[in-house]
């Protein structure tokens, strides 16, 4: 995620705002374990992984709105 935003501008936002930074790791997180249940690494429902999914996904709006407000 952030791949095509400058990774500067995202460690500094990271370093100015925690909520930023906690709502990051959450959502890196996230990724690792959906991605682990959808390899069969991690043994879940599929009600788990699509509430893993929905919050994954929130998270991440709420970033790009965090960074676009900072931003723009």
């Amino acid at each position: 995620m952030f791949e095509e935003r400058p990774q500067p501008e995202i460690e500094a936002l990271m370093k100015a705002n925690p909520e930023f930074r906690q709502l990051y790791q959450r959502h890196k997180d996230l990724d690792k374990r959906v991605m682990d249940a959808e390899l069969g690494v991690l043994p879940i429902d599929d009600l788990t992984l699509a509430q893993m999914k929905r919050e994954k996904l929130a998270a991440k709006d709420r970033l790009v709105r965090m960074y676009d407000t900072q931003h723009h």
